[in-house]
């Protein structure tokens, strides 16, 4: 297994394909670093005795492997990488980042085998091959599933302009080159590796569309354009103001892709897999949301209960009330994913799949909820957060020790820990990162739509009828 350094060091090698506010920059912008510095500590904590049983695995090939980088084997690497997901987001103050590369490994540890054994192609060849790649470099990745639609109302093949699902466009005999894009991709920009798959059910028409391929990050023909905040303190450090994020529309620009690194094709008649790939990938990204959503609901409770505190109202019936909401969605959302990987079943090829209800359920729950989240921590902290005055201001020797003297709340609690309290407070409700984390909180892992429509096709609504049938005397059994 590699450190952070390690991984850092190569991140920062890599050819500039990065490009913020019309310019290519180099992966060791400030920018791009919150992020990076998030990945560089799933790599470090593996000797923490803290994380160490969660971040570790036995592998048969290559003794200890992370994680991050392991095809789930049993119900205990299932329920592993729930709980280290929520434990590193403790940390992180939200995102993990690296879930969506082994989410959509997993994904293809089963895709590819369905695909092999059915067409004959060696695609499950390939992954293999890749998956030891991946393993024995222990490979920081990200995933890039969501194509950029064009109009919603017609299917890829019946778009004007083809392109805006990402496809092949020609297939030689060492590879295939592809034209597309795909966007809200997170942290791309810091990833080693990018897995690019499907995004949606496909017809016989859009064989061209069932594409799955890895490429390093800064592969020739990809551009990734990138959105990067941050909320850096300029007068006292602390880890809310080292938090960030990335996001990238990454544009396909005629890239060629070797055959060794395609592992669907979108030759003749695989488009039923290209829906397949798309399904697992968004149960396994959601089984990775029933960890990170509780660990940010946490956050939410802990700075809504910290609020109260300094203010003197944590007794409050009302404010016990609201705790006690945002407590219930954070576990009831853990649990979902814990009942997930019990009720999880093995695939032919042999990675574990979670139940397909329960992830969902998790999921739809915490998406539900975010914004309520928001709400009870904007209600408990009142208006402060949106008219906070600016940090040179709070420590300015002329204005600073009035204001001081004027933001005290609770009397044993100092000036100074109410204005950092506050001013992540701000962070959380009112700026840039703030409305990405909201709306991520929302639509992260895929849209509500989708959860429901996952839901319904899980769920044996005819037992349930025929119980309904049963007590209402419309039959005997």
């Amino acid at each position: 297994m590699k450190t952070g350094e390690e991984y850092l060091q190569r991140l920062y090698e890599m050819k500039p394909n990065v490009i913020i506010d019309g310019k290519n920059v180099k992966r060791d912008d400030p920018r791009l670093q919150a992020v990076a510095g998030v990945m560089a500590l799933t790599l470090d904590k593996v000797n923490d005795p803290e994380f160490e049983e969660l971040l570790k695995v036995e592998n048969p090939e290559f003794g200890t492997i992370n994680r991050f980088t392991n095809i789930h084997q049993s119900i205990d690497d299932l329920l592993k990488k729930q709980e280290l997901t929520r434990k590193i987001c403790r940390l992180t103050g939200g995102c993990v980042f690296r879930c969506m590369g082994i989410d959509a490994m997993n994904a293809l540890s089963i895709i590819t085998h369905r695909a092999e054994t059915m067409t004959g192609r060696p695609y499950n060849q390939r992954f293999k091959k890749y998956l030891k790649y991946w393993q024995e470099n222990d490979i920081v990745g990200s995933c890039a599933q969501t194509d950029v639609k064009g109009n919603r109302a017609l299917r890829p093949h019946e778009q004007a302009d083809p392109d805006l699902y990402l496809r092949v466009i020609e297939h030689r005999d060492d590879g295939i080159v592809v034209r597309g894009a795909k966007n809200h991709i997170t942290a791309a920009a810091v990833a080693e590796e990018i897995i690019v798959l499907p995004t949606r059910m496909l017809t016989p028409e859009e064989d061209e569309y069932a594409v799955a391929f890895a490429v390093p990050g800064d592969w020739d023909g990809v551009k990734l354009v990138t959105r990067a905040s941050s909320h850096k303190r300029e007068y006292y450090s602390c880890p809310s103001g080292e938090f960030g994020d990335v996001e990238n529309f990454i544009i396909f620009d005629d890239a060629f892709i070797p055959n060794d690194r395609v592992f669907l094709g979108g030759l003749e008649g695989e488009h039923a897999f290209g829906g397949w790939t798309a399904l697992l990938f968004a149960l396994y990204h959601r089984h990775s949301y029933t960890g990170c959503k509780p660990a940010s609901t946490e956050i939410i409770t802990g700075f809504s209960a910290l609020v109260s505190e300094y203010s003197g109202i944590e007794d409050k019936k009302h404010v016990q009330s609201k705790l006690a909401d945002l407590i219930s969605v954070a576990e009831l959302v853990y649990a979902a994913g814990i009942a997930a990987a019990h009720t999880a079943t093995r695939d032919e090829s042999g990675t574990m799949i979670p139940d397909i209800v329960f992830c969902n359920v998790g999921r739809k729950h915490a998406g539900k909820n975010y914004y309520h989240e928001l709400e009870i921590l904007a209600d408990l902290a009142g208006g402060l957060p949106a008219t906070l005055p600016h940090e040179k201001d709070f420590y300015d020797e002329t204005i600073g020790p009035l204001l001081q003297k004027y933001i005290k709340r609770k009397e044993d609690v100092p000036a100074e820990d109410i204005y950092k309290l506050y001013r992540t407070l701000s962070d959380m409700l009112c700026s840039s990162i703030g409305g990405v984390t909201a709306v991520a909180g929302l639509h992260g892992g895929g849209s509500p739509q989708m959860e429901d429509v996952a839901i319904l096709k899980g769920y044996d609504l005819e037992l349930r009828k025929k119980i309904a049938k049963y007590l209402a005397g419309i039959c005997d059994e």
